[in-house]
């Protein structure tokens, strides 16, 4: 019984936490636009056809897309 007096406390003051952390995920936009990152992962992105005209074959359009993707992703 001594134990509740420390555990309900404890519980009600991570429910406030809780709650003030969903407060503040909705108000900063954290679920505004829940479809995009849904679709992001299902469809491919367009490629960009390159209008360099350099020689380097596949290897450097292959290190050009992927220099993209993780600029992308920053």
């Amino acid at each position: 019984m001594e134990s509740l007096y420390l555990l309900v406390p404890v519980a009600l003051v991570f429910l406030v936490v809780a709650v003030r952390v969903l407060f503040w995920a909705v108000n900063s936009g954290q679920y505004d636009d829940l479809d995009t990152e849904g679709h992001r992962i299902l469809f491919d992105e367009p490629v960009k056809k390159s209008t360099d005209n350099t020689q380097g074959g596949d290897a450097s359009l292959e290190a050009k897309n992927v220099a993209e993707n993780t600029d992308a992703q920053k």
